[in-house]
């Protein structure tokens, strides 16, 4: 089961295992990660709670790290940097939003928290 976000001092544990599923079993609508085959509703709950924290820490790693990269994108000191409103444009967001996710971006690339725990900035 996907544990909580760590607090500072505290290594930050991997979310439960994503069982990938075969092409056929992906394209049959009802099929979902085999819980449509869980007859024990204490099973059922069971795997559909890890699963949806697995979910939910993978999506908060994911936005981390498209923070960064906005942060990176949008930095004055690149010759090749792009405004917010082509950085909104490439990820589909609003300009605020976008300047909001590189305000965000910077903060971790600033405080080494997140995502940017251990990430150097090639640039």
């Amino acid at each position: 089961m996907a544990e909580p976000t760590p607090r500072r001092n505290e290594p930050r544990l991997r979310p439960a295992h994503l069982v990938f599923e075969p092409a056929e079993a992906a394209t049959d609508p009802e099929h979902f990660f085999g819980l449509e085959s869980i007859e024990d509703p204490r099973t059922l709950l069971a795997r559909a709670t890890e699963l949806t924290q697995a979910f939910r820490a993978a999506t908060d790693r994911a936005m981390e790290f498209q923070a960064i990269a906005a942060a990176q994108l949008a930095d004055p000191s690149r010759f090749d940097r792009l405004t917010t409103a082509d950085i909104a444009e490439r990820a589909a967001w609003t300009e605020d939003y976008a300047q909001k996710m590189v305000e965000f971006g910077r903060d971790l690339l600033r405080s080494g928290e997140g995502a940017a725990a251990g990430f150097v900035d090639p640039v």
